[in-house]
């Protein structure tokens, strides 16, 4: 008997030392799994945050414009910008111990635990916000233990890597409130329509119901369902300490306004504009399709509102809806190329292709002032006389001959100045100063002022037969009317992260690649176009719209037969303006011919009121003079018209008029006796 007890003692005791080896073994296990899985986590450092977020775009004064994301509006505030009845709200209906865990709350866990176990299926969670925030960033939410292993881990690395602080304000970021909000400042916006941090604590109190089940619980869904969970999550918070019952009874009974509209969408505020800046985001600032569209960027673009309503309420309401003709339109500030309007097309719904940035049409004889600034810079003046006359150029070098024409086969038939063949938009005369400076100089030229398409070294190319885009020729205006200096046309001002970090901001600053005093005389002629007066002609190219003006502008019309244009700028504004069809098919009707014309000067009025009246202010440098605009002669008292031009200092003429020394009421006779041909005029005796 007593060897048997013996036996079984040792036998036991064999059992109790395996048990322990056994069990020291599990431990040590554990401790080196669970020492291996926190090295791993800390080697794989911390977790990247990023989320989905909604890019927004704004105006020059600071009005979100657009809007783009994918169904998930959503936009990161820090969190002293989410209202303190919200954050405790949370925290109070959904992990009390948040400041106190390290991730997980065992007792919780376990809690949940037995009930699984007890109902043999997945039925309740103990996630703290450290795992919901895991879960969000990198999870899907299906209940499976292996998805339930996988967010433990992320949970590890969040906690440490992060602050309370950090993980916390990912949380309210992130988490989902129904109706395509995420995030409490989405939320905010959409239920009550005001940023986070004016929640008060019976909106708090409703919202931070509603992640539990947006379906049951958003207002919008069942307010008896909403209210019925806010007393819940009020008492937690009086259990919690963050409030007291007084406070908890006033949040129950106070008025709820619910909006139930998202604050920003993707609106229709000047798509071709919001369509160019996303292209410059890509190209110019080289950032990913997704960046651009899901990354939180904040956009602060040079857009001006009104002038974009005024530009696309003139369009509209001017171009007849029966007509099929198309318009585009760009309005810069000159001094730093800001672009402050701009309309691709006459309905972006039916067509997205921006005719004022892409589309490449002939400019016409808006290319002439380029023309003429080059001529300026090579000796001539406002006052170079050449014979305006139907005329044949032909070449020794086998090119074909040319003959250009004047519009409507109209010819002064007599020499006129370079003033006034701005002004007339005389056809000869620049083509004649084309091929004097050579073909290569305006082919220069052009790229100086920044058109990048190419030109063709032909004759022709004087009357504008090479294709250029609107927002170019704007910026090329843009260059004469601020005195010479170079811009580019700027649509992005600064672009922040979702963390607020300035990772872009234009700071380009205008620098001179003109002659100052060159650039005013150009100025200065091409306020001739709308000066009757300028020759005694009544056919300055913009006679039809003088009336319509109530201050000083630059500026010069042009058409082909399939495109009109009108350029023009004040001190202050630059706007081009393209009307024509798409597939190129010639103008024939005179309202279409007269679009781009009207178009101008009512965005240029209605775009001006409430500035100052602001004229030219001639440089140092320059000199103005009373010249004959017949002859471009100083005038006399004698002379019937006279016309204060603008010279560079030391080319101002300095011979008098003697056509009018005799002058009368009635006409003089016209002179019979030929003046002499200057130097340069005897190279174009061509007929």
């Amino acid at each position: 008997m007593e060897i048997m007890t013996n036996q079984r003692f040792r036998k036991a005791g064999k059992y109790l030392r395996a048990f322990v080896i056994f069990s020291l073994i599990g431990v040590a296990t554990a401790i080196i799994l669970a020492s291996g899985i926190l090295l791993y986590a800390k080697l794989l450092g911390p977790p990247t945050l990023a989320v989905p977020q909604s890019t927004l775009f704004y105006s020059d004064d600071g009005t979100v414009i657009g809007e783009s994301h994918n169904g998930q509006k959503r936009y990161w505030v820090e969190l002293d910008e989410i209202s303190p009845y919200l954050v405790d709200a949370t925290i109070s209906i959904e992990d009390r111990k948040f400041y106190s865990h390290n991730g997980f709350d065992f007792k919780r866990i376990a809690g949940a635990l037995i009930a699984d176990i007890k109902a043999m299926a997945k039925v309740q969670g103990a996630s703290t916000i450290s795992q919901q925030y895991a879960r969000n960033l990198f999870l899907a939410h299906e209940k499976t233990w292996e998805r339930k292993l996988k967010e433990a881990f992320y949970t590890i690395r969040l906690e440490m890597n992060y602050s309370k602080k950090e993980i916390l304000e990912g949380y309210l970021n992130t988490i989902y409130y129904g109706h395509g909000a995420y995030g409490a400042e989405a939320a905010s916006q959409f239920y009550f329509g005001k940023p986070a941090n004016e929640l008060t604590l019976g909106e708090a109190s409703i919202l931070a119901g509603v992640p539990k089940g947006a379906g049951i619980y958003s207002p919008l869904v069942s307010m008896e369902n909403a209210k019925k969970r806010q007393k819940i999550i009020l008492q937690t918070m009086v259990t919690s300490h963050y409030i007291d019952k007084n406070s908890a009874n006033a949040a129950i009974t106070e008025p709820l306004t619910i909006v139930g509209k998202h604050l920003h969408t993707k609106t229709s505020t000047a798509p071709y504009f919001q369509d160019a800046v996303r292209h410059a985001l890509k190209t110019e600032l080289e950032l990913d399709d997704r960046t651009i569209e899901l990354g939180g960027l904040k956009v602060y673009t040079t857009i001006d509102l009104k002038q974009q309503a005024i530009a696309e309420q003139t369009i509209e309401r001017l171009i007849s809806k029966d007509s099929e003709i198309q318009a585009s339109l760009v309005s810069m500030n000159p001094k730093n190329g800001h672009v402050k309007a701009m309309v691709g097309g006459r309905n972006y719904e039916e067509s997205s292709f921006n005719r004022a940035v892409q589309a490449i049409r002939q400019p016409g004889s808006t290319l002439k002032p380029l023309l003429y600034y080059a001529a300026l810079e090579n000796g001539f003046t406002p006052s170079t006389v050449m014979r305006s006359e139907p005329t044949t150029f032909r070449f020794d070098d086998d090119r074909a001959e040319y003959s250009p024409k004047n519009f409507n086969s109209q010819y002064a038939n007599e020499e006129i100045t370079m003033a006034q063949a701005l002004a007339l938009s005389d056809n000869i005369y620049a083509v004649k100063t084309h091929l004097f400076l050579g073909v290569d100089t305006l082919v220069n030229t052009a790229k100086k002022f920044g058109l990048s398409t190419k030109m063709n070294k032909v004759p022709s190319l004087a009357l504008g037969t090479s294709g250029v885009r609107v927002i170019e020729m704007a910026n090329a205006y843009s260059i004469i009317a601020n005195g010479g200096k170079k811009v580019s046309p700027v649509l992005i001002k600064r672009v922040e992260n979702y963390k607020g970090d300035i990772i872009y901001e234009n700071k380009e600053e205008a620098f001179p690649i003109l002659k100052p005093e060159l650039a005013f005389v150009m100025t200065q002629m091409m306020t001739g176009i709308f000066d009757p007066k300028l020759n005694g002609y009544t056919s300055v190219t913009g006679r039809t719209i003088i009336n319509d003006m109530t201050r000083t502008y630059a500026g010069k019309s042009g058409s082909t037969d399939t495109d009109s244009w009108m350029i023009g700028y004040s001190p202050q504004l630059v706007s081009a303006v393209w009307t024509g069809y798409d597939k190129g098919q010639s103008i024939h009707l005179t309202a279409d011919k007269s679009y781009a014309k009207n178009i101008w000067i009512r965005f240029m009025e209605d775009a001006h009121k409430g500035m100052p009246i602001k004229g030219f202010k001639p440089p140092k440098g320059t000199v103005g003079v009373y010249v004959n605009p017949e002859n471009g002669k100083l005038a006399t008292d004698n002379c019937p018209i006279k016309r204060l031009t603008y010279f560079v200092e030391g080319t101002e003429p300095t011979e008098y008029c003697t056509d009018h020394l005799l002058y009368q009421k009635e006409a003089p006779a016209k002179k019979t006796k030929p003046a002499k041909k200057p130097w340069y005029k005897k190279l174009f005796d061509w007929t």
